[in-house]
């Protein structure tokens, strides 16, 4: 594979025939070298599923470079550069295909969704008034979700903020983009918040009950 400088990864990535396509084989190898260490806490490259993975992530990445490679600026070195677009594609992979399985149907209703006392209790951790008092919380809270929030709101609120969906797997599912994601999740907490402060509540109320998880 041929060394090159940041401005002949450029150049010859900008270049048409011959010479791009060398470019692009040698960075193909430069993408597929990294991976393994990049993923090595999330997927290890004796898994079945790592090379299947790394390939089409190599071919997303290299198109995202040139998409993109009027946006290097040089400050380090090009194949560090791409290596790290390489790593934020696969992991969005990885997060895409945990969830790929699992609708938000069984999220809201089912075995999948962890129950918020589970979440925000630590009964062996709790002393026995603590535990009361959290599982009263915890009463009052699953209440107000219930009450307050659209059938839409609770969906994306247990799926994102409670199951750790990322925002743009939920949106898809939900038929919609990430911009209207982000307004749907801030009209939602928006209005929790209105609510527990009715309900005599502050975020401090409810922070308290995670703090001993």
């Amino acid at each position: 594979m041929i060394r090159r400088t940041n401005d002949q990864w450029v150049a010859e990535l900008q270049a048409e025939g011959a010479q791009r396509e060398s470019a692009l084989a040698d960075l193909r190898q430069v993408i597929l070298g990294g991976l393994p260490y990049a993923l090595t806490k999330w997927l290890p490259v004796n898994d079945s599923r790592f090379a299947p993975l790394a390939e089409d992530v190599a071919q997303d990445t290299l198109l995202r470079v040139l998409d993109r490679l009027d946006t290097f600026e040089g400050r380090s070195q090009f194949t560090t550069w791409v290596h790290k677009i390489a790593v934020r594609i696969a992991l969005t992979e990885l997060r895409r295909k945990r969830w790929e399985n699992v609708s938000l149907d069984e999220l809201v209703e089912g075995e999948e969704s962890p129950p918020l006392g589970r979440l925000m209790i630590d009964q062996q951790a709790s002393t026995p008034e603590n535990v009361i008092e959290g599982a009263d919380l915890v009463q009052r809270l699953q209440r107000i979700i219930a009450e307050e929030l659209t059938d839409k709101q609770r969906q994306a609120m247990i799926a994102v903020a409670i199951n750790g969906m990322p925002l743009e797997e939920v949106a898809r599912r939900m038929g919609t983009n990430r911009n209207a994601m982000y307004k749907l999740m801030h009209d939602t907490r928006l209005r929790l918040r209105h609510r527990l402060a009715r309900e005599e509540l502050t975020p401090e109320d409810v922070l308290a009950a995670f703090e001993s998880r």
